[in-house]
């Protein structure tokens, strides 16, 4: 058993550790109210764009636009969102295994090349050989939407000089405070899934629906980007504040379980004097 001294010590330690926890997760839940309500903000108009753009695809000649232009995917991109920092349980650990699986079932080399957004993801993959041709770190904390258009432009520059051909955005998608859900996003060249919710109302559009879709596109780029970059920080701080609130529990109820030890030693220690003075006394007496 170990002596007081060193129970002591480990308590006291564990508890400056849970406090440093209880303060990471009151940050991160500050941090949550103000990156859900920008995500709240944007959601709307992002879906709505995306659904104005969606109603025009096939009312347009695609081959006049070179960001809808299909073209076979002989190299793809992936975009693959992370954070910056660690601490927040799965969180990066779920979508860097998720952005492995897919990439390395298209061809790690010979058919795909990464944009890493977040140090966590860049640090994954550049460790392992993978051809990361962008990266983004350091912006998190100043999250703004210059980022998301210095991101779509560069992007959209690799596609325009045929770079790649396909564009796959990985990120996490917040679904509540305890739950965030991967999404793989077809970034470009814009297409019509079957899933996507569609303008059924058919309106006229002034100058015309190719110009309309020539001005929506980069808009929609970059209104989406935004999206994940909110989205991905919002499941972060959510993430983080649920793995500093489990850190601080299981701190606590370590402490006890060494408090409990402690009182055993401390017991046993006083019992072991008590022998010794009475064992002494019943030696002066015989």
């Amino acid at each position: 058993m170990a002596n007081l001294k060193d129970i002591r010590k480990r308590i006291g330690t564990i508890d400056s550790i849970r406090q440093v926890t209880r303060a990471m997760k009151l940050v991160a839940a500050a941090k949550l109210r103000r990156a859900q309500t920008n995500m709240e903000q944007a959601r709307p108009y992002a879906n709505r764009i995306n659904g104005v753009l969606k109603h025009l695809l096939p009312d347009i000649n695609r081959s006049a636009h070179q960001l809808l232009t299909m073209r076979p995917a002989k190299k793809k991109a992936f975009v693959v969102v992370t954070s910056d920092r660690g601490l927040c349980g799965s969180f990066n650990t779920n979508i860097l295994r998720h952005a492995h699986a897919i990439i390395d079932e298209v061809g790690k080399k010979e058919q795909s090349q990464l944009i890493c957004i977040g140090r966590k993801g860049y640090e994954y993959f550049s460790k392992r050989g993978y051809d990361v041709v962008d990266h983004y770190t350091g912006f998190w904390k100043d999250l703004d939407f210059s980022h998301a258009q210095e991101m779509a432009g560069a992007i959209t520059d690799h596609y325009l000089k045929g770079d790649f051909d396909d564009v796959r955005v990985i990120y996490n998608q917040f679904k509540n405070v305890a739950q965030q859900e991967i999404v793989e996003f077809h970034f470009l060249p814009l297409v019509l899934e079957e899933n996507d919710e569609t303008i059924t109302t058919d309106y006229l559009f002034e100058p015309s629906k190719d110009e309309v879709v020539k001005s929506l596109v980069p808009r929609h780029l970059n209104v989406q980007m935004w999206r994940f970059l909110l989205e991905s920080n919002a499941s972060e701080q959510a993430a983080r504040m649920t793995s500093m609130e489990a850190a601080t529990e299981n701190a606590g109820e370590l402490i006890d379980s060494l408090r409990l030890e402690y009182n055993k030693a401390r017991q046993a220690a006083i019992t072991t004097e008590i022998l010794e003075v009475v064992s002494g006394a019943e030696a002066l007496v015989e």
